[in-house]
């Protein structure tokens, strides 16, 4: 990390906020972004010149600083910038690769706040309810630190107690929050084609969701269950007689943290095995159940004595509904088929692009990506690849990726950089491949990959396209008559002589106002008014060049036609 936290940054820590303050601090950091935005474009702004380089240097380097200034102001922004980070439909690859970092480790409250927070939820002083607790925490996040602890009845437990204020400092944050969203929506430019109000109630909802402790337990009992079968993968158990919105506590399940490689290969256990055990258990999530683990960083999985996966903190959890399942298959097929337009077709109907009125640069996209990117067998490749391709087409497009796509996609990333570190060997679509083969083989029937099967579902989509023609033709005539669709035919001759025409108009405006200026500044001299001769030359002057600069263009243009 560039920074870490000072005592100015950690201001937000306490239990009664300045909403005034939070204001002053939430919009300077907007409205400096928005200075750092328009900069970015201006050709001035670099030394010696615009390149591409120095342009991605800057993005790298804007980049940094929202990160960086995201930490500074505290839990509500680093989970914003966390969810951020899935949005790379909306943002440039720079800034979600950077936001992706954001690790919400910040300095502990005092134990004194824990013992308030724990007697206000539980309703008894900590002696009466732990044998033991360690005052200093095991680890502590921008939400709520955790603590070790041992019951009464000699279960070694840990407690998860919230931070002091944190439910008052979203609501002011989220107040804040809702303004700059309408603000956005509102923007002539940023507010073209983006749901800024749709993704602020979305964060709304996850920050208030993670924020509850007891969905959080019911998420970790479900994923419990789903597990239940496989003694690879363990999920500590939650002690509800000790659970309340605010504090958690759950069984003490210690482990070597999946990415610290030595520690694992020190500990006698089998590398390779774990990189394929981490992605098998997120396939089964997916696909047993559709309930998954949206937030896998190394942080949040460990590994027993045993080799067993250990998976914490849940709670951010993902669910993927039936509906949503065929969808991906639909456009499983249409990339297997190389099928730009039933991609396509399959992406409106899950919601992740917005039919616009000309989808043929859409389509052309994906028709390209689909060409040029999936030449190489399913096995070799790489989910951080097709995830770069996708959000590369998907960038300043009508493509709205759901939350749980993007999800998805980064867990995928995540666990394929895991597997690599593991055993640099580890290919995760080869691990995939049976349970893809598997999903095609179930929606095609047992017989998915015979010959007669194939040649039946040709002859099925054949058969659809041939009745649904007719009316489709029908639909092209309803919105002839209703004047819904629109033939757009451009001249570029015309457009260049209007083009000329106005810029000749703009031209004689200027020469008009020079006239003006340098006549009125020749009459207040004559007349010894030198401060006011001076300005109205100044002005004059002024316009001259940008008639100057007016009449370059015009001449360049004639040139270039």
């Amino acid at each position: 990390m560039e920074t870490s936290y000072s005592d100015k940054a950690y201001r937000w820590n306490r239990e009664n906020y300045s909403s005034k303050r939070r204001f002053v601090d939430i919009w300077s950091f907007v409205l400096t972004l928005m200075f750092k935005l328009w900069r970015y474009n201006k050709s001035w702004s670099y030394p010696g010149g615009v390149t591409e380089t120095k342009q991605a240097a800057r993005r790298k380097a804007q980049a940094v600083w929202i990160r960086n200034t995201l930490l500074d102001l505290g839990p509500t922004f680093i989970k914003v910038g966390q969810l951020f980070s899935t949005r790379a439909d909306i943002f440039p690859g720079e800034y979600v690769e950077e936001l992706a970092k954001l690790q919400d480790k910040v300095p502990a409250f005092s134990y004194e706040q824990v013992e308030k927070t724990i007697e206000q939820e539980l309703g008894k002083k900590i002696p009466e309810l732990f044998h033991s607790f360690e005052p200093i925490p095991l680890a502590a996040a921008s939400l709520g630190q955790v603590h070790k602890a041992v019951l009464h009845s000699g279960e070694s437990v840990v407690v998860k107690v919230q931070r002091p204020g944190l439910k008052k400092l979203f609501e002011i944050d989220l107040q804040i929050l809702k303004g700059i969203a309408r603000y956005f929506q509102s923007h002539p430019k940023w507010g073209r084609g983006r749901d800024w109000m749709g993704i602020y109630e979305e964060c709304c909802r996850i920050l208030w969701e993670e924020i509850d402790y007891l969905n959080e337990g019911r998420n970790a009992d479900t994923f419990r269950r789903n597990f239940r079968g496989y003694d690879w993968v363990k999920v500590p158990k939650v002690y509800w007689r000790y659970a309340s919105p605010r504090v958690l506590t759950l069984e003490y399940l210690p482990g070597i943290k999946i990415s610290q490689y030595e520690a694992i290969e020190a500990a006698g256990l089998d590398r390779k095995i774990l990189a394929r055990q981490g992605a098998q258990a997120y396939l089964l999530q997916l696909l047993n159940n559709g309930f998954f683990h949206a937030d896998p960083h190394p942080g949040n999985i460990a590994v027993s004595a045993d080799g067993a996966l250990i998976f914490y903190d849940f709670g951010m959890m993902g669910q993927i509904k039936s509906n949503i399942r065929e969808g991906l298959m639909q456009t499983l097929f249409g990339i297997a088929q190389k099928d730009g337009d039933r991609v396509v077709q399959s992406l409106i109907d899950l919601g992740a692009i917005a039919p616009v009125d000309d989808m043929g640069p859409v389509r052309r996209s994906v028709q390209y990506m689909l060409d040029n990117f999936m030449d190489k067998p399913f096995e070799n490749q790489s989910v951080a690849a097709i995830s770069d391709d996708l959000y590369e087409i998907a960038y300043n497009q009508p493509f709205r990726f759901p939350a749980t796509f993007t999800f998805v996609m980064r867990a995928f990333s995540t666990l394929e950089g895991v597997g690599k570190g593991l055993d640099p060997e580890f290919n995760f679509m080869e691990v995939a491949q049976p349970y893809a083969m598997q999903l095609m083989t179930d929606m095609n029937g047992s017989d998915g990959n015979s010959f007669l099967n194939e040649l039946s579902r040709q002859a099925v989509q054949v058969s659809t396209t041939a009745f649904g023609l007719p009316r489709r033709l029908e639909d092209t005539l309803e919105k002839l008559e209703r004047g819904d669709m629109r033939l757009r035919v451009r001249s570029i001759e015309s457009e260049r002589l209007l083009r000329r025409q106005g810029n000749i108009q703009i031209g004689i405006g200027y020469a008009l106002i020079i006239s003006g200026f340098t006549l009125s500044a020749t009459i207040l001299l004559v007349n010894h008014y030198v401060w006011l001769s001076l300005l109205a030359g100044l002005i004059a002057a002024a316009v001259s060049v940008a008639l100057i600069r007016l009449l370059l263009r015009l001449d360049r243009y004639d040139r270039m036609y």
